[in-house]
């Protein structure tokens, strides 16, 4: 029945068949997918991956569904490995790699295998997809120059490299897109959603008309009903095991609203993750080796909970509040319960985009604010892009965390490979002072969400 299956869907990306083959295996559901620390589990509140949704569909022009860049394999987002073996797989034909955004420009030779390896390198690489954004006609700034090494960007069209957000634990979302261009005032998450599908097909799949409302609706009500998150991880064992609370099903229990637990609101709880608080007993105990590794998870959460730092120079943070040093915890941001995406739109500037961080696969550019003379280099303007606003330069919203394990690299622009990395961008970002072993067990932490 399976091989029956895959022939019928050979016109998909390989992202899909592994969902496919799944459900037609009688539809199971908390259906996992081993990442390099454990496993990762979906989790579908209506019982079962229908694959018939339209959410696996190719609605445009150019082969791809939502599916081929929204991998259950990945954590709902992609991974570079799987993205080259789609390409040796596929010659570099899969529906992923189409130059309208899989390209590092729009305008690449594609017309032999080594040109599309070579056209194709931050999506090989990093994962990345290229979004195109001009910038806008009343921005309070200009465009003074464009490096771009791949000889496109200008100030009509910029190309910024971002990964794709997984379309999963999207209940939880306060912001929709790295930038929040997909959250409009005074709608819904499901309208936000329901615009973002449309969007999708009309850009990424390259859609010749608009969906209906009927493939609207089901795409949404698909994606609103996936949570996934770690279930085992390699050294710590089960996620549930000893009274823990990981995994996906306490996930898809788990209470929000927008401004739930916000750090500028009444009430506000740094002890965000209560997730492992029954693996605190083997803290200080010589136990068995998965034990201590599930103390070592522990720990990592009371570090992130609870272990102080200065924040200073965070646009977004400390201009907003006027206040140019604040003493913060991780939760401070990553303040939703249990989930660790901030709980209102929250978009920040963390330094991911600075000149001093840049690689040369990415461009940098050159902006001046029109009224102060302010020169600023960024390979990604972020939601500046969107409100014209030079307070939200090099600005982005926070991901959820959950099921980080299973979508490395990390941040929008891939810049931490591992999660190792991510840690280290922010123990020197913020001076954190991380010991050895504060470190591991923050890892740790990490990679049981």
């Amino acid at each position: 029945m399976r091989a029956v299956f895959a022939r019928l869907c050979l016109g998909f990306s390989t992202a899909f068949l592994a969902v496919a083959v799944l459900a037609a295996a009688n539809g199971p559901n908390l259906f996992g997918f081993d990442n390099p620390t454990g496993t990762a589990r979906t989790y579908v509140v209506h019982g079962a991956v229908d694959t018939s949704n339209p959410f696996f569909q190719s609605l445009g022009t150019n082969g791809r569904s939502c599916g081929s860049c929204h991998a259950a394999s990945d954590g709902w987002s992609i991974v570079p490995s799987h993205v080259q073996a789609r390409f040796a797989a596929t010659d570099g034909l899969d529906p992923i790699f189409r130059t309208n955004d899989g390209s590092n420009s729009p305008l690449a030779d594609v017309s032999t295998v080594q040109e599309r390896q070579a056209a194709y390198s931050m999506l090989l690489s990093k994962g990345l997809i290229r979004v195109g954004i001009g910038v806008p006609a009343d921005a309070e700034f200009e465009l003074l120059e464009a490096d771009d090494p791949y000889g496109y960007a200008s100030s009509n069209e910029l190309s910024l490299f971002r990964r794709p957000l997984p379309s999963s634990n999207l209940p939880f979302l306060s912001a929709v897109m790295w930038d929040g261009r997909e959250t409009f005032s005074g709608e819904s998450i499901h309208f936000d959603l329901s615009d973002q599908a449309n969007g999708a097909t009309l850009g990424h799949a390259a859609g010749a008309n608009p969906l209906t409302p009927a493939q609207r609706e089901a795409i949404v009500d698909f994606e609103t009903h996936l949570y996934t998150s770690q279930s085992d991880d390699n050294a710590a064992g089960a996620l549930n095991a000893r009274s823990g609370n990981g995994g996906p099903l306490t996930l898809s229990r788990q209470p929000f609203h927008i401004g739930i637990n916000d750090v500028l609101s009444p009430g506000f709880d740094p002890r965000a993750f209560t997730l492992f608080d029954a693996w605190q007993e083997g803290t200080h105990a010589a136990n068995d080796a998965r034990t201590q590794a599930q103390a070592a998870v522990y720990r990592g959460q009371e570090i992130f909970n609870t272990r102080t730092f200065t924040v200073t120079g965070v646009r977004g943070v400390n201009d907003a509040l006027g206040i140019p040093a604040l003493t913060a915890t991780c939760t401070t941001c990553h303040d939703t319960p249990n989930v660790g995406n901030h709980s209102v739109a929250l978009p920040l500037d963390l330094g991911l985009t600075s000149e001093a961080v840049r690689t040369p696969d990415m461009p940098l550019y050159t902006f001046r604010n029109k009224t102060t003379g302010e020169i600023l280099k960024t390979t990604d303007p972020g939601r500046a892009l969107i409100t014209g606003k030079w307070r939200h330069m090099s600005t982005f919203k926070g991901p959820v965390l959950r099921g980080l394990a299973a979508r490395a690299p990390y941040f929008h622009n891939g810049l931490a490979a591992t999660i190792d990395q991510a840690v280290d961008f922010y123990n020197t970002r913020f001076a954190l002072g991380l010991t050895p072993q504060e470190k591991a067990d923050l890892i740790a932490f990490l990679r049981a969400l």
